[in-house]
């Protein structure tokens, strides 16, 4: 089906990724009672909320200063951007690529394009240490020449010329995107082309001349979640008020797209109706404009490719007296599934330790990418003429890696290119074809530190109610268990998103070089085991996500890494709100915190930026049932004077049109009146959700956290 997911609040920049790390488990320590909970009326610091005003960004500047002064005016700071720097802008990187016609396209950044080249290169070149590099679009120029600070969002090059694309570029990295029509043979902007003005714009390709655009309309086109209500069907050479309108979606709604499957001899158009973070109805439109709804539950994921229709369950399903469990992958033949016909095929069935990551199809073959306990395991599934499928494994993994397995052109052959990724090896990039033996190594990443003397371990923590809950740790073959490491703790536990093993020089150079321990913890809320991790800590029960963190930091000091004074964690975006709990419920299990583009205040998180949509995850804190547990979660509303709370970094950026900085700024702010002198913040301009719009700004937010957390982890007390 190909179509366009939405903005997510776990999209986080791989610097910011990379940049963090979780910890360990004793018995949880009872969660203090809440705070009395503030009144919207009451809150002191609603004129933070201004996001571009004159008094809140003066407020901003003064912050920044002084975390400036505090951590990054000195030589070894400055040492450690370069160093950070140096890995970002490093031209022996994997240059990763999509194909699109007969050529193969890469992103690219380094220190002479700090904004970014889109390049293209053949298939012969790229096998080539030192690939010869066709420069299609390169941004620095573009912006130069059009005073604009743009980041680069991508591109849909229509099927089956490959020749026109609709370009999304961002003005300082936000989720809002100008479209404009690009042509890949002339390398220039189409003048009179297709082009869209600032907006939460989705774009896809008909044909030539028509396109599917939801985007701002004006005054009642967007959700309360600030995303399209309105998908309209426009035509070249028409003004966008003439556009057709397919599909309006209610103002509660999350969103709407439209797409087009231009895979020959099976193209259809779907039309989507996000309801919500995890529920929706997919529609399949008529050359009459009629849409016929795909039956199935509404929190199930569906796909199409050719004949094909996959369905991936969130919850269990009963068709026909035969219930299929919450993560399977069901398939059926599309025509006769529309038709009526329920004849589902089990393509995977998750067990207490396995979960479905993604699948990605080849022309004849589905690959799936496994977890085994978060450990990466992939088959190949074909289906054969009589509704059978044969089953086999791909090239095993290396332990404690990740492997994802994704094909090059669907359309034509049965290529994948098959990614591995672990803590202490360099990635390499994989190029194979299905049923033509193994892949063959293309690209090996460089190396960054000596990973000879460090190992990566899994453990599993017990959390407050019994489950186990595994975390990968990173450090010396020698540790000293003696609880004097400092140690940094990454974490997430939301959207079922899954922290996989990943190779990081940032990481290794900057932490584990230094003496440092580095942990990933596995908490609930995120998708490590599909599903049902997931939906263990939404809405009323999100406090098991929190007690999963707090048992990890328990283990890691029961372990002897490391003790309160040299644990620091880390997280951001949901992850942020994951720190804001630490810092309120569990603050004696760390020396130091970095709380990155947070979700902090839970009462009025709804209101701010695309909050609403995220309404699934977290549940309504305007429902007064629904606050009663909501609160128990609220770090703005629950931190308290008094307390003995670990130092603090809250860093954000302006431009974050998802989350936004508002929240980040009230907490620091609200902190600092209470009398603590240990609280930080600081707040990039550009950069978006990620809080970075370049590598160098990218090296300096994670210089600043490690900075930030060395000193603290290190001059504390044991």
């Amino acid at each position: 089906m190909k179509t366009a997911l939405f903005p997510c609040i776990a999209a986080m920049s791989a610097t910011l990724l990379a940049a963090c790390a979780p910890a360990a488990h004793k018995p949880a320590a009872p969660v203090a009672a809440p705070a009395k909970e503030t009144a919207v009326s009451e809150d002191p610091y609603l004129w933070l909320e201004d996001i571009h005003g004159e008094k809140p960004l003066a407020w901003v500047e003064t912050q920044n200063a002084r975390t400036q002064a505090d951590f990054a005016d000195t030589p070894a700071f400055g040492k450690a951007r370069e160093a950070i720097l140096g890995i970002l802008d490093s031209d022996a990187k994997i240059p990763f690529v999509s194909k699109i016609g007969d050529r193969y396209y890469n992103f690219w950044k380094d220190k002479d394009h700090p904004r970014g080249v889109w390049r293209r290169t053949t298939l012969a070149e790229y096998r080539k240490d030192k690939p010869n590099w066709e420069t299609v679009i390169d941004l620095d120029a573009l912006g130069k020449a059009e005073g604009k600070s743009w980041v680069w969002h991508g591109a849909q090059c229509l099927k089956p010329a490959d020749r026109r694309c609709l370009v999304s570029l961002s003005p300082g990295g936000g989720d809002a995107n100008v479209v404009r029509e690009f042509d890949l043979h002339d390398k220039a902007f189409v003048k009179g082309g297709f082009q869209l003005p600032e907006a939460k714009t989705q774009v896809a390709w008909i044909d030539e001349n028509r396109i599917y655009v939801a985007t701002d309309f004006g005054p009642g086109s967007m959700t309360k979640s600030s995303y399209a209500r309105i998908v309209k069907e426009w035509r070249r050479g028409t003004p966008l008020s003439d556009a057709t309108t397919v599909y309006e979606a209610k103002e509660d709604d999350l969103a709407v797209s439209a797409s087009r499957d231009l895979t020959a001899g099976f193209e259809r158009d779907f039309v989507q109706r996000a309801i919500d973070f995890y529920t929706s109805e997919t529609f399949v439109r008529g050359k009459d404009g009629q849409l016929v709804k795909i039956d199935v539950p509404l929190d199930a994921n569906v796909d199409a490719h050719r004949e094909w229709l996959t369905i991936h369950l969130r919850n269990a399903w009963t068709v026909d007296g035969k219930t299929y469990p919450s993560g399977a992958l069901l398939a059926a033949k599309f025509d006769d599934f529309m038709a009526g016909q329920r004849d589902l095929v089990t393509l995977f069935a998750p067990t207490d330790t396995t979960s479905l990551e993604s699948a990605s199809w080849t022309r004849h073959h589905l690959i799936l990418n496994l977890l085994d306990n978060v450990a990466s395991r992939q088959e190949v599934l074909t289906p054969s003429a009589h509704g059978n499928w044969k089953r086999e494994p791909l090239a095993g993994a290396p332990a404690l890696s990740t492997v994802v397995a994704s094909a090059v052109d669907d359309d034509k052959d049965d290529s994948y290119f098959l990614t591995v990724s672990s803590f202490l090896e360099p990635d390499t990039l994989a190029y194979g074809t299905l049923g033509h033996g193994k892949a063959q190594v293309l690209k090996r990443g460089p190396v960054f530190f000596d990973a000879g003397a460090y190992q990566a371990q899994q453990f599993f923590a017990t959390s407050k109610d019994g489950t186990r809950v595994p975390y990968f740790q990173l450090a010396a073959k020698d540790i000293k268990l003696d609880g004097s490491n400092p140690t940094l703790l990454y974490g997430y536990g939301g959207f079922e998103v899954s922290l996989q093993p990943k190779y990081s020089g940032t990481i290794g150079k900057e932490w584990l070089a230094r003496g440092g321990v580095y942990v990933l913890a596995n908490i609930r809320g995120g998708g490590e085991y599909g599903p049902r991790w997931h939906q263990a800590a939404l809405k009323a029960n999100r406090l098991r996500a929190y007690e999963d963190f707090a048992a990890v930091a328990d283990d890691l000091v029961h372990r002897g890494v490391t003790s309160r004074a040299h644990l620091g964690a880390m997280g951001g975006s949901n992850g942020g709100l994951l720190m804001g709990n630490m810092l309120t419920q569990y603050p004696d299990r760390f020396g130091a915190i970095v709380c990155a583009v947070p979700l902090l205040d839970m009462k009025r998180y709804t209101h701010l930026s695309a909050g609403a949509s995220w309404i699934a995850e977290y549940g309504d804190p305007d429902k007064a049932d629904e606050w009663a547990w909501i609160k128990t979660f609220s770090p703005y509303q629950n931190v308290a004077a008094g307390k003995d709370y670990p130092p603090i970094l809250f860093y954000t950026a302006t431009s974050d049109d998802r989350v936004g900085p508002v929240q980040a700024r009230k907490m620091a702010a609200r902190m600092e009146e209470m009398g603590y002198k240990n609280v930080w913040f600081y707040e990039n301009r550009e950069g978006g959700h990620g809080a970075a719009a370049d590598n160098r700004q990218s090296s300096f937010m994670t210089a600043l956290s490690y900075s930030f957390l060395w000193k603290q982890l290190t001059t504390a007390s044991p």
